[in-house]
């Protein structure tokens, strides 16, 4: 919540300075520039929404939790990028390209863009200091974890700031290129870079979101090491099925066939295997439990 709250505080000042200085310059550039931070700062409030509702407890209705709302909210942040973000870049780009633009003082716009740039710096530093070190944790690179986070919000907030930053690159560019040569065709044409890397990245998000919302496995390394627990209980032998499904941030389904140690009475293994589920449902990832009896012609699995 807190990277997200800080990428919400940093999109909307940096979106009003940037419609401030579009106005007062008339730059193709600057105007994708504020429509891109407007979008974001949208963004962050669906994002927002998404913390909140995924983190709701389950009920009777939502007996695998609310976790998937998550992938909803930030979905329709993603269209928003989309449509607020990169259509309206592409098509102001290309309205500049037919129509040309008037002569400015850009001196502002450096300015906002160079403020721009340091706020956003801030946003993205925080992102990926939740990245590192949670990647870290997993063992995976940040661009891997980035990829395989079941975190929809975190996933968000990286790519967004880390195409805003590239956005301003690309903005200043154009526009220096304008005053140079005297040709409006650069500014126009930075517009519409802008909007095609936003679109790139919304359909990204998009995609991910779709995974998820779809029933996204689990990583290797995330099977590997549930299995390794559940081999390292002193009343598990084997196991032989294991099925993990992410059912929110963080959050999994997990179904399990294990062969108990010892030759118990019936009894006392569905005794056993209810005591074992629910002590996994205690663990932070594990939403759902739920653990069933191996037969003996099926082969162990092994973590690799």
């Amino acid at each position: 919540m807190l990277t997200v709250l800080v990428a919400l505080g940093a999109n909307t000042l940096i979106a009003i300075a940037k419609s401030v200085v579009a106005m007062m310059t008339g730059s193709a550039s600057m105007v994708a520039e504020a429509a891109h931070s407007w979008a974001d700062a949208g963004n962050e409030v669906f994002l927002v929404l998404a913390e909140r509702k995924s983190a709701q407890p389950r009920d009777r209705s939502h007996p695998l939790g609310y976790g998937r709302e998550a992938y909803v909210w930030s979905m329709f942040a993603a269209f928003g990028l989309f449509t607020a973000g990169a259509v309206v870049s592409i098509w102001h780009g290309i309205t500049s390209l037919q129509h040309g633009e008037e002569e400015a003082d850009y001196l502002w716009a450096y300015v906002v863009l160079g403020v721009s740039f340091a706020l956003e710096a801030v946003s993205w530093a925080q992102a990926v200091r939740q990245t590192r070190r949670e990647a870290a944790e997993r063992g995976l690179t940040p661009i891997r974890y980035i990829w395989t986070t079941p975190n929809p919000t975190l996933r968000a907030v990286v790519a967004e700031d880390t195409a805003a930053l590239v956005g301003l690159v690309v903005a200043g560019t154009g526009i220096l290129l304008h005053q140079l040569t005297g040709n409006p065709v650069w500014d126009a044409i930075g517009s519409i870079l802008v909007g095609l890397l936003l679109g790139v990245v919304a359909v990204f998000l998009i995609g991910r979101n779709r995974d998820f919302l779809t029933g996204q496995a689990v990583s290797v390394e995330t099977r590997d090491r549930a299995l390794r627990t559940l081999l390292a209980h002193p009343e598990i032998e084997r196991v032989t099925y294991l099925h993990l499904e992410w059912v929110g941030p963080d959050k999994v389904f997990l179904v399990a066939a294990v062969d108990l140690v010892g030759d118990q009475a019936e009894h006392d293994v569905a005794l056993v295997l209810d005591r074992l589920a629910t002590e996994l449902r205690t663990h932070e990832m594990v939403e759902e439990a739920v653990l069933t009896l191996a037969t003996p012609d099926r082969p162990a699995l092994l973590p690799r």
